[in-house]
């Protein structure tokens, strides 16, 4: 998306578009950028990795813990 249009019925669409996928939500004056299929590849495996990993490495009671924080942050309401 290049510059915000002025008319808000164009700029709705625009939205509309980038959220579908048919428009490109990039600046025309950034560079896309290119990245190494190697190195994605293998950040990839290390992140898989290190979840199963620290998992192991946690006791019961620590991984409860962990998961007990999780689920209260994930339903705190939030504040009005």
């Amino acid at each position: 998306m290049a510059k915000r249009p002025a008319k808000k019925n164009r700029l709705a669409k625009d939205y509309q578009q980038i959220a579908r996928g048919v428009l490109d939500a990039v600046a025309p004056d950034s560079t896309p950028v290119v990245k190494n299929p190697a190195a994605v590849a293998l950040g990839r495996l290390g992140g898989l990795k290190g979840g199963v990993a620290r998992a192991r490495k946690l006791s019961k009671s620590k991984r409860s813990e962990i998961a007990k924080k999780a689920a209260r942050a994930r339903w705190k309401t939030p504040e009005a």
